[in-house]
């Protein structure tokens, strides 16, 4: 079978990620002796570095690990809302909707704990050693990818007008970032250096005392008293006024990222682990427990058939999460993923394209949604329907007061003695909130996915998890770990890696491994008939959106079927990331995406 690229295979090491500059700068860790959590440390913080404009440090990042002969686990690092984030306070503001950018969107940041917390307990390196990566590229330059001119270009306004802490980063001398250029951040830089040299003056050459270090400096130390100046300084944001934000030092010094089991479901001999119900994560599994009980009756892979059923299950999936997922109640996934709740909502899948939200009852539950949700749902006036792009490869939109739907990166990771990691770093996005002068970096967003209605699963709660739409993948065969993925998205992320997953999981293999870069490359789509995550929270009912190269019967029989069907640009749907390991043979493989022209895999 062609594809873009081959699938690698090979035994010292594989690494996939959505930067060929991450991507080889965990491979030199891994050449260098460190394990797949050393370089996945690494290359997370080069890709706050080199895709500024999708993750940072004031961003979040969900993990999947499996350490080569233990268990699988999610290190959460999903900051909470600070302890003044009320629904009271924000609609005292005016609010109906937390804003898409500024302070009062931030969460406690949580990428930085999280892979601190990787490195302590899972790596063999120094934190030196593995920031050492990032630090030469702020410091010494890097080529910036085409979309982070595009991204500065498109909040230029905003950046020299209101968010100048930014235009002095990302608009030098007044030019963005080019192509074929370096680029430098050099207050990153120094960011990096003082935390090392901070925790490195209280370790004293201790390995693990030296990562403690580093983690009450980000909590109680210079960066922290940085971004509490930065969260209490009114800023412009989506709503078109100046707020501050709710963030305090107790907010920071008392949260820490965290473990705790995966949700998982078997389908067909294969064991799929997501983050729990704080994410979408389970979007994935529901998807699963819709399919048809038995593989052979699936219609045949790609036809209009297979992805009607496909997307009509997604849609049922995604309305449950509405309803149903958040940190602020628990969620009833066991009923979500039983086989009585699926074998009812498999029957509402019609010959038709359905137009509606509907939300399942799990144990007799009644379903609750936002008013704004339902409002959207209802195609009632007053709501911009178009809350995502029609097309387009997960990057994010980007308006001239600085809202976007977001995006992010992700990266996999395979090593030789079997350890194995998926993540997806984002957030603290350049276009989110204005740079910290004193570092370098922007705070978050991420409170924008939580509702400012009482009583729902999401309903924005102090010392709660905003819902987020990030999604790392880890699927197991016989009770080993043999497949890592993901990609960037929003809430496009739990449709392509469901398409992919099937497309590896039904089709054929190659080279005695899976066809990891065939089931990247096969053709994708993804559909917009549920409220979106982000800011302004819209959604397109029945609309679907296929890449170009889609076969020409398969768009005729959809739009027979009643989907709304937009034919997007070639290569447009997903930057997905894979690599595997065959428990037999200790065979390592890794594909990348060549959507988006950045993703790539490396191993040898």
């Amino acid at each position: 079978m062609f594809t873009t690229r081959p699938t690698l295979q090979g035994t010292i090491g594989m690494v996939s990620s959505t930067h060929w500059l991450a991507s080889q700068s965990a491979m030199a860790v891994l050449e260098d002796g460190g394990n797949a959590f050393d370089a996945a440390v690494a290359a997370g913080f080069v890709l706050h570095v080199v895709e500024p404009h999708l993750n940072g440090p004031g961003g979040e990042v969900p993990i999947i690990l499996a350490p080569a002969g233990g268990e699988v686990r999610v290190l959460c690092g999903q900051g909470p809302a600070p302890a003044g984030a009320t629904i009271a306070h924000y609609r005292s503001l005016g609010l109906e909707l937390v804003p898409g950018t500024g302070p009062l969107a931030a969460a406690v940041p949580g990428a930085f704990d999280a892979w601190m917390l990787l490195l302590r307990d899972h790596g063999t390196k120094s934190l030196a050693q593995v920031l050492r990566y990032a630090v030469e590229y702020a410091e010494d330059g890097h080529p910036p990818v085409e979309r982070v001119a595009e991204t500065v270009e498109s909040v230029r306004e905003l950046f020299e007008t209101e968010w100048t802490s930014s235009a002095d980063v990302y608009l030098p001398s007044g030019k963005a970032p080019a192509p074929g250029e370096l680029f430098r951040n050099p207050v990153l830089a120094a960011t990096w250096r003082r935390l090392i040299a901070e925790a490195q003056a209280v370790g004293g050459g201790d390995r693990v005392a030296e990562i403690e270090a580093a983690r009450t400096v980000w909590r109680e130390g210079f960066i922290a008293e940085a971004l509490l100046r930065q969260s209490a300084r009114p800023t412009m944001d989506t709503s078109g006024s100046r707020h501050t934000g709710t963030l305090t030092a107790a907010d920071l010094a008392d949260w820490s990222a965290a473990y705790e089991a995966p949700a998982t479901y078997e389908w067909n001999g294969w064991t799929l682990c997501k983050a729990g119900a704080w994410s979408q994560g389970p979007v994935f599994l529901q998807q699963l427990a819709l399919l048809p009980s038995r593989v052979e009756e699936l219609p045949a892979y790609g036809s209009a058939e297979y992805v009607h059923q496909l997307i009509e299950g997604c849609k049922l999936a995604m309305a449950d999460r509405e309803a149903w997922y958040g940190d602020a109640a628990e969620a009833p996934l066991a009923a979500l993923l039983s086989e009585p709740y699926n074998t009812a909502r498999r029957a509402l899948i019609g010959e038709r394209a359905s137009y509606e939200l509907r939300p399942g009852s799990p144990d007799g539950r009644e379903p609750v949604l936002s008013a704004h949700a339902t409002a959207v749902a209802a195609g009632e006036p007053g709501f911009d329907p178009l809350g995502l792009p029609a097309a387009g490869a997960g990057e994010p939109t980007v308006a001239r007061d600085g809202a976007t739907r977001g995006d992010t990166c992700h990266l996999d990771i395979v090593d030789r003695w079997g350890n194995m990691i998926a993540a997806t770093p984002s957030g603290g996005w350049l276009q989110s909130n204005p740079v910290v002068p004193e570092l370098g970096f922007p705070l978050g967003t991420r409170l924008q996915m939580a509702w400012l209605d009482p009583g729902l699963p999401n309903s924005l709660t102090p010392g709660r998890r905003p819902r987020t739409t990030l999604t790392p993948s880890l699927a197991l065969r016989e009770g080993v770990p043999v497949l890592a993925f993901g990609t960037p998205g929003g809430d496009q992320q739990d449709q392509w890696q469901f398409h992919f997953f099937l497309a590896l999981a039904l089709r054929a293999r190659v080279r005695g491994g899976l066809d990891l870069q065939g089931a990247v490359d096969a053709p994708n789509w993804h559909n917009d008939s549920f409220p979106g995550s982000f800011f302004p929270r819209g959604m397109r009912p029945g609309s679907v959106t296929v890449e170009a190269g889609t076969a020409p019967e398969v768009v005729e029989g959809l739009r027979r079927r009643g989907h709304e069907v937009t034919v997007g640009e070639p290569w447009s749907e997903g930057r997905l990331c894979a690599v595997a390991r065959d428990p037999e043979t200790g065979v390592l493989s890794a594909a990348a995406n060549p959507r988006g022209m950045q993703g790539y895999a490396v191993g040898r």
